[in-house]
């Protein structure tokens, strides 16, 4: 399983960070070519991202692009070039049902077979910006074998809610939902942007809470917040201390042939041994936390 803590979003139309984003080394880099991109930049934009995605900087970073929705002038267009060119994974916006990734899926695979990428490769994430979203998010989350995530959208989502961004209260139901859906799919699940670039407390705390959630990482639009939250994910060095002696003790037992495990007198079972496995795998793309 891929690490997905980070995902940094880039303006499409902005060369410069196109061309030095990898620096930065998140988990994965979105080309945005939605709302970051205003209107007469969208054919500009798509071309910068077109030639980004062949980039041989970024062939070690996963790549993702939020395209247009479908339904606008600009998403097909997006959708053409951006499958041709490579990309990794495709961001719907805006996905408010499983029709709308049935879709999506429909015409990436087209493009694929035209194009002669491998069908099946070019993966979806869906991103749930709507009170329908949120009702919706299982069968979104199970809609497609290509999908590998979904992403709640804050600022979309409390519009529609007619609220705002405040302490975490109003994004709790939604958080919760998506999260329960992208579990019971066994995909991803991706927490909201933070805007306050210039409150580290209060990302720090909103990082703590999703982490304790179960999220598997968060959508970002500044690199400093990179290196903040990849910390904040990072073991402890008394959790990888723990994960490697469940996981030395599973093993030992399973070569003595053994059904139960135990370590200090305490039973060890399956999802233990999983989540000390988790454990040691952030520990060694994260090192430990500071």
């Amino acid at each position: 399983m891929k690490l997905r803590r980070s995902m940094l979003f880039l303006p499409g139309s902005n060369a410069a960070m196109l061309s030095t984003a990898f620096v930065y080394r998140p988990d994965s880099i979105m080309f945005d070519l939605e709302d970051a991109v205003s209107l007469r930049e969208k054919d500009s934009a798509r071309m910068l991202v077109f030639h980004a995605l062949q980039m041989p900087i970024y062939r070690d970073i996963e790549t993702v692009v939020r395209i247009n929705p479908l339904s606008t002038p600009f998403g097909m267009k997006d959708l053409e070039a951006v499958v041709r060119a490579g990309a990794d994974v495709i961001r719907l916006p805006k996905t408010d049902t499983a029709a709308d990734v049935h879709a999506l899926e429909a015409e990436v695979e087209r493009i694929e077979r035209e194009c002669g990428r491998e069908v099946g490769s070019t993966k979806l994430m869906a991103a749930i910006e709507s009170a329908s979203g949120v009702v919706n998010a299982l069968a979104i989350a199970t809609s497609s074998k290509r999908l590998i995530g979904i992403a709640l959208a804050g600022f979309d989502y409390v519009m529609d809610m007619q609220t705002e961004r405040g302490d975490g209260t109003e994004l709790f139901y939604a958080r919760c939902a998506v999260l329960h859906a992208a579990r019971y799919a066994k995909i991803d699940a991706f927490d909201v942007v933070f805007g306050d670039l210039n409150d580290e407390a209060g990302f720090l705390k909103e990082v703590d809470l999703i982490k304790r959630l179960g999220f598997n990482g968060k959508s970002l639009i500044n690199p400093r917040q990179i290196e903040l939250l990849h910390n904040a994910f990072a073991p402890t060095e008394e959790e990888v201390d723990y994960a490697r002696r469940v996981v030395a003790a599973a093993a030992a037992g399973e070569r003595q042939g053994l059904g139960v495990v135990s370590l200090n007198g305490k039973m060890i079972d399956a999802p233990v041994i999983d989540h000390a496995r988790v454990v040691l795998r952030r520990a060694e793309a994260s090192g430990v936390r500071k």
